[in-house]
């Protein structure tokens, strides 16, 4: 049962029938990745989300008048200068998307 070996012609058409289904495989699925993206996309400005819808809600009933912003507490600084201070509160704000407004500092010392 031992059959004689394939030529080098054989061998180049196999190996490039497996190239091409293998690039054939690769672009079906770049088709089906762009038509699930393009249907998600659809539908998702077509859904409220409510998030949004609840935030909206108390702002269109009293635009009329915002409350006075807290005074800045103040930050205990060890060791550190106010310009370090800052880009250390700059940093922290960027790396996890909180506006600097919103994030309280009791204090910063060096290490």
């Amino acid at each position: 049962m031992v059959h004689d070996p394939i030529s080098v012609l054989d061998a180049l058409m196999i190996a490039l029938s497996g190239i091409v289904i293998v690039f054939l495989m690769l672009a079906l699925l770049w088709g089906v990745i762009a038509v699930i993206s393009r249907v998600m996309g659809a539908l998702e400005k077509h859904t409220v989300h409510p998030a949004s819808v609840s935030a909206a809600a108390p702002a269109a009933a009293a635009p009329a008048a915002a409350p006075a912003p807290a005074p800045a507490p103040q930050v205990k600084l060890e060791g550190v200068s106010e310009v370090e201070a800052a880009c250390v509160m700059a940093i922290v704000s960027h790396e996890t998307g909180i506006p600097l407004d919103q994030l309280v500092f009791k204090s910063i010392k060096a290490v």
